[in-house]
């Protein structure tokens, strides 16, 4: 399972009215790629329509699609919002990254 908190559900509903998405049917899609100082890196982007491979989600009112070979990496992971002194963005509490680099973006299991 992955969960939304308050403050990235807000900000994901804001988001993907501005994108011409709608929160209510859409897909916020999340996943894992190659990439990043620490070896992994997270994906976020918004999706109307859901893969044969997709596990799919909903927490907090948010229906997130996550590909079977990403969801190994990201369960349990919690998708947060920060607005504060590091700077602006979506933030991925992944209680399996063993090591993530200064910028949070990537990770390493």
């Amino acid at each position: 399972m992955i969960k939304v908190s308050d403050t990235a559900k807000k900000k994901i509903i804001d988001l993907m009215q501005e994108d011409g998405f709608d929160a209510a049917s859409d897909y916020v899609r999340v996943g894992v790629k190659s990439g990043g100082c620490s070896g992994l890196s997270y994906d976020l982007k918004f999706d109307k329509s859901k893969g044969e491979d997709d596990k799919i989600f909903v927490d907090n009112d948010i229906t997130i699609a996550v590909e079977k070979k990403s969801f190994l990496y990201l369960a349990g992971t919690t998708l947060e919002f920060s607005g504060g002194l590091n700077g602006k963005g979506f933030v991925f509490n992944n209680p399996n990254a063993q090591r993530t680099c200064g910028c949070g973006e990537s990770f390493s299991l």
